[in-house]
């Protein structure tokens, strides 16, 4: 039986269990099961890796997409660049395991946002700044839209606080990505600090979160006539490239 699994901390809100029961089930494959791997601790990887011979691979959530790089082997280009990783696969030959990590989130973010894009898209605000912000970033950049952070705290160069929003701001920014959890069910009224008034229907509105489909976020974009997305397709995007990655 080839098992793979998910790591993180706390995985109530997993996608990715779900999903894989669902494509193994409606795809009938047979001999792979995915599993919620829990853990408190990153420095629990190598014991989870050890204990389950029939481990293939697994992905990752927050908050270790970043800290999983100290436990790899190999990291592929994309993802040593952006300095997170959120799919690993497991080599094992004789009683030697070797880790390689991948970042597939590039993949699913770029992928889901490029139908929504338009002319006046040039400037992007990326609220938060770990390893998914980080990914979204590596696309912007690939997509020549220039991009500024937005964080609580001074944390990068090219960073706003959200205090510096102003409605000049966001009148340049017209593609603003939500990577922060705020949302996130069950905390459904949570929603980041932007003068949501000053959006019009010249912007994109991306959320990460897909749990729910309509956050506050894209609710308060939605009111103002800007073009909104969740994380959805992003995710079956980001999964779908990690199950070829599995399999080879």
């Amino acid at each position: 039986m080839n098992q793979l699994g998910l790591i993180g901390y706390p995985l109530s809100h997993s996608f990715s269990a779900a999903y894989f029961a669902s494509k193994f089930q409606n795809e009938n494959i047979k001999n792979w099961k995915y599993f919620n791997f829990e853990m408190s601790n990153i420095s629990e990887i190598l014991m989870l890796v050890s204990n389950n011979q029939g481990l293939v691979g697994f992905n990752v959530t927050i908050p270790y997409k970043e800290q999983i790089l100290n436990f790899l082997d190999e990291i592929e280009e994309e993802a040593k660049e952006i300095g997170a990783v959120n799919t690993v696969k497991i080599f094992r030959e004789k009683n030697k395991i070797y880790l390689k990590g991948f970042n597939t989130d590039i993949y699913g973010f770029e992928k889901s946002l490029l139908p929504l894009l338009e002319s006046q898209h040039k400037d992007a605000l990326i609220l938060g700044t770990g390893g998914a912000a980080k990914a979204v970033a590596y696309v912007l950049r690939k997509l020549n839209i220039n991009y500024k952070f937005v964080s609580r705290n001074l944390e990068k160069n090219n960073c706003f606080l959200y205090s510096d929003i102003t409605t000049e701001v966001i009148t340049k920014y017209t593609i603003i990505v939500n990577t922060t959890p705020l949302g996130t069910f069950p905390n459904v009224l949570e929603f980041p600090q932007i003068p949501y008034f000053a959006l019009n229907q010249s912007h994109i509105l991306f959320d990460l979160v897909y749990n729910p489909a309509e956050t506050r976020f894209l609710h308060l974009g939605k009111q103002s006539g800007a073009k909104c997305k969740n994380g959805y397709e992003m995710l079956v995007n980001q999964a779908e490239r990690a199950w070829k990655i599995f399999q080879t």
